[in-house]
């Protein structure tokens, strides 16, 4: 009975962890070129029911948006909005950091050069 209970306490603190996972879509963007386009991908992805935070870093052409927990938005759908609003996508993945991370990051190798 105690290993079954230990069991069940390993098995809700694993899943409990990888449900709280941040899960934040990057995506390398052609096309950008002004802070206008910036703010206007920026504008549709925040509009979107599922979107937590979203960060778009024009000199390294990157869309980067953070879902809310339990959400989910397909990596087709981004594409859409990106390529509606006028821009390429060169790459796309789901990565499990948050925004502020990758701002974090993408600044400080801007700060670099």
């Amino acid at each position: 009975m105690k290993k079954l209970l230990l069991t069940t306490v390993v098995l809700s603190a694993l899943f409990s962890n990888i449900a709280l996972a941040t899960q934040t879509i990057q995506a390398n963007v052609n096309g950008m070129v002004c802070a206008f386009c910036a703010q206007g991908i920026e504008k549709k992805m925040r509009g979107l029911s599922q979107t937590q935070d979203v960060y778009v870093n024009l000199k390294q052409r990157v869309v980067a948006v953070e879902l809310k927990d339990g959400q989910t938005i397909s990596n087709d759908k981004v594409k859409a909005i990106i390529k509606d609003a006028g821009y390429e996508v060169t790459s796309i993945e789901v990565i499990d950091q948050p925004v502020a991370h990758i701002k974090a990051e993408l600044e400080a190798k801007q700060g670099a050069k």
